[in-house]
């Protein structure tokens, strides 16, 4: 099912760029394609599994049927508590599976290639850099980026950028702020700290000074505009921007 045969990764930046490439794919079914995902959850089907691909795609599918896989299988029968409980509790519970597969993905490869001490230190080190599935779907990565940033940086001038609303008659919630010459290299310092650690809601990824972004009114989480496919000329015109997953919530009967 998963090419797992003919896709070998061997090298500590080979199993993290699939564990990356995995990681985002079941991101985007947990946030940008939540309303996608939670139709193809059907509790009325058999026991379904919900993979990431190492090409950031995902699928709802059933497991292998081979004993043992190939590779590790993910938590089996994620549908038949969709509608036991409320659907932010059943994501957040899919995403703490998630998490979970893709670590004994990761370190499955580790033990399979024979990655040593210091090669399985290295492999977690660089997973541990980013936030967990669970956190980017709860936003408690957003949370914890939040709390470190207003303690590092005490100026008001980048706090009102960062909170969006604010600014989104000027700006679209959150682009390049306009300012003198002289000001240019503070103000982009204060940029740098205040939104270094800020996760996009969509990929996970962090900010980059030079990329345009955006922020949910409803849930505050940022998106990079590419990500949510908003220009920043077409974030001009929003009044009140709704990311996809609180514009579904608002949809679904």
């Amino acid at each position: 099912m998963d090419g797992g045969g003919q896709y070998n990764p061997r090298t500590v930046e080979e199993v993290f760029r699939d564990f990356k490439g995995r990681r985002a794919g079941m991101i985007k079914a947990l946030t940008t394609d939540v309303e996608e995902f939670y139709q193809q959850c059907d509790p009325e089907k058999e026991n379904l599994c919900l993979y990431g691909f190492p090409n950031e795609q995902w699928e709802v599918n059933l497991p292998a049927e081979e004993v043992p896989p190939e590779l590790p299988e993910p938590a089996l029968g994620i549908n038949f508590a969709r509608d036991g409980m409320q659907e932010k509790d059943w994501l957040s519970l899919v995403a703490v599976h998630s998490d979970a597969w893709l670590l004994a993905v990761a370190f499955y490869f580790g033990a399979r290639f024979g990655f040593d001490k210091t090669d399985r230190k290295r492999l977690f080190n660089m997973i541990n850099d980013l936030p967990t599935i669970f956190e980017v779907v709860t936003g408690t990565a957003k949370k914890q980026s939040k709390e470190k940033s207003s303690v590092s940086n005490s100026s008001n001038k980048s706090k009102s950028i960062s909170k969006g609303g604010q600014r989104a008659s000027e700006s679209g919630k959150f682009s390049k702020p306009v300012q003198a010459k002289d000001e240019e290299e503070v103000v982009d310092e204060e940029d740098e700290e205040e939104h270094g650690d800020t996760l996009c809601g969509a990929c996970g990824e962090n900010y980059a000074a030079d990329e345009f972004w955006i922020c949910c009114d409803m849930c505050e989480k940022w998106f990079h505009g590419k990500c949510v496919k908003i220009t920043p000329a077409r974030a001009e015109h929003i009044k009140q921007y709704k990311c996809p997953a609180c514009s579904n919530k608002r949809a679904r009967p």
